[in-house]
């Protein structure tokens, strides 16, 4: 059974930091590509960033650019968004996904706010 458990999320400060982790397990977690997606309140869902197998290859939305740092770590079957600088528009719930195998999170609040 494939889960997936973020955490992470909290209240920040514009211009705060944050880490964000997704916890794997129930497939070959090396395998398979991975994302994070975002949704905020009244909007729909939409793709932040993501890694392949390994950290060669990265992508991200231009929005968080150069902010947002997305890395894996096969030994933990764990994925992570490093999130600085942080604006109020990326207040949202965050979701880590397994593209291939359609499988989502319960997501982490992320909310950035003085």
């Amino acid at each position: 059974q494939v889960q997936l458990v973020e955490s992470g999320g909290g209240l920040v400060q514009p211009g705060g930091s944050l880490r964000l982790s997704c916890a794997c397990s129930g497939f070959s977690f090396e395998s398979y590509t991975m994302t994070w997606y975002r949704q905020a309140p009244g909007k729909e869902r939409e793709f932040v960033a993501f890694i392949g197998k390994s950290d060669a290859y990265t992508n991200y939305v231009d929005s968080v650019q150069g902010r947002f740092t997305i890395s894996r770590e096969n030994a933990e079957n764990t994925v992570y968004l490093q999130m600085n600088s942080l604006k109020p528009e990326d207040t949202a719930v965050y979701y880590c996904n397994v593209p291939a195998l359609n499988s989502w999170g319960q997501g982490t609040q992320v909310t950035v706010s003085s």
